[in-house]
């Protein structure tokens, strides 16, 4: 629990004019990253929000990123807004703080080691070419929602050694029942000091969702336990692993973790993906560079793990595409103490909000920032700028633990898929980036598929 510091009379950076009740929650509910992106163009490197309640400072800087991620990562926690995640992702990594984070960290650590992801590489090629079989020339189909299925399925597979089959349709409805819930509380102040427990539809569809995804886990768990494999999968490591003391986890600890892996293990790759069609669909010369590269390192056959290190441009449009829809368009913390970031006091309950939509953009770090190039990545560019101007995966203690995972998947999935088929974008489509807790096309990415 955070405990607010009195307010004293305070250094504030700049920042923009606030509603005199509501604060910032007006413009920024209405459109967060174009109020994110305005705030860093007219206030600069620090930016002073206030809010309804408390205040935020917003860091547009690689080094005020550092301060927050790495240097004083300590002296913060997941801000308050997290708490309505924990309802239905329990205390999982994602969420959980202190010294039960780090143990369970350093639990599930060994299930991405470099070594077994790469195990994971055939599975991830299989399952995809499994969904390329109900593909057809001339089909139209959304291909966000077979992104987010198939690797859906593939984390099932790979970290819970289970198939999900029937259960995938029901899973993401779930999903987008609590994006949405996230998002109507976090952007609506009525809704946000509604009680959780009164019976109004919001409450009852979010209910009903984390009694579906409680009972799909549990049932996995317990059809894991009973079959008494001893499989290298995560959840068969997470019911044997046990503690100094003996200590096993408990059930609810382990669903937990599992739907933490779930939610978070699928979305970075589907979304990825998701824009990836999109970008490629605008930019015929990139396609025809990628697809140049697939002929040559994959000459009539699917990609394996072994070619990772010649799919060179296959990885740098991954690279461009997550620097201009990161998944996680946002992060935000709150200090458990009064520190100072960029020479600014930061009292006990403030809340510090950093993006990567934001520095992705940032012409500072990316000649035409606006432009989608992935040639931008030759050279090791990546290594000449600063390691908080791109940071699609977070960074400090708290990188994200699956990211090798996430970018082994998605230049296997992009070759695979854009060896067989052409997608072309569907004309007269809305695109538009859906700022909830990942950045997901609102409406979907509707594609009409050709055989190549």
């Amino acid at each position: 629990m955070v405990t607010v510091s009195p307010k004293k009379k305070a250094n504030y950076p700049p920042g923009p004019k606030t509603h005199p009740l509501l604060g910032i929650l007006p413009e920024y509910a209405a459109d967060p990253i174009g109020f994110m992106s305005r705030s860093a163009q007219e206030y600069g490197d620090i930016v002073h929000w206030k809010g309804p309640t408390l205040s935020f400072y917003q860091l547009n800087h690689p080094d005020y990123i550092e301060e927050l991620l790495v240097k004083k990562n300590s002296l913060f926690t997941k801000h308050q807004t997290f708490h309505i995640l924990r309802k239905i992702w329990g205390n999982g990594l994602l969420v959980s703080d202190g010294e039960f984070w780090q143990r369970q960290r350093r639990l599930m650590q060994p299930a991405f080691h470099r070594e077994q992801i790469f195990a994971y590489g055939e599975v991830m090629v299989d399952y995809t070419k499994r969904l390329l079989k109900n593909w057809h020339e001339d089909e139209i189909r959304d291909v966000h929602e077979d992104m987010m299925n198939l690797t859906l399925e593939i984390v099932a597979k790979t970290l819970f050694g289970t198939e999900l089959l029937e259960d995938v349709t029901q899973v993401e409805k779930a999903m987008q029942i609590s994006i949405e819930y996230f998002e109507a509380r976090n952007s609506n102040m009525l809704l946000y000091l509604t009680p959780e427990w009164l019976p109004i539809p919001l409450n009852l569809r979010f209910k009903k969702a984390v009694q579906q995804f409680d009972q799909l886990i549990y049932r996995i768990i317990q059809e894991k336990r009973e079959s008494g494999e001893t499989a290298h999968d995560l959840l068969s490591m997470l019911l044997h692993i046990q503690d100094e003391d003996g200590t096993r986890m408990s059930d609810k600890q382990i669903r937990d973790e599992l739907i933490t892996l779930l939610i978070a293990g699928h979305e970075t790759t589907a979304l990825g993906l998701s824009w990836t069609w999109y970008l490629l669909s605008q930019h015929p010369e990139v396609e025809q560079k990628l697809l140049t590269e697939l002929q040559t390192v994959l000459p009539g056959r699917t990609p394996t793990f072994a070619d990772l290190p010649k799919l060179i441009y296959t990885e740098r449009v991954i690279m461009e595409v997550m620097r201009l829809y990161p998944p996680v368009w946002a992060m935000s913390r709150q200090a458990l103490q009064d520190c100072e970031i960029a020479g600014y006091p930061i009292r006990t309950g403030d809340g510090v909000v950093i993006s990567p939509w934001v520095m992705h953009r940032d012409s500072r770090y990316f000649e035409q920032p606006e432009v989608f190039n992935p040639d931008r990545w030759a050279n090791d560019f990546v290594k000449k700028i600063p390691t908080f101007a791109y940071f699609p995966f977070s960074g400090g203690p708290r990188v994200c633990i699956g990211q090798s995972f996430a970018k082994m998947e998605a230049v296997l999935l992009l070759a695979t898929i854009a060896q067989q088929f052409k997608l072309t974008l569907v004309p007269n489509q809305e695109i538009v980036p859906w700022t909830a807790f990942t950045l997901r096309p609102k409406y979907g990415v509707k594609m009409l598929l050709n055989r190549r």
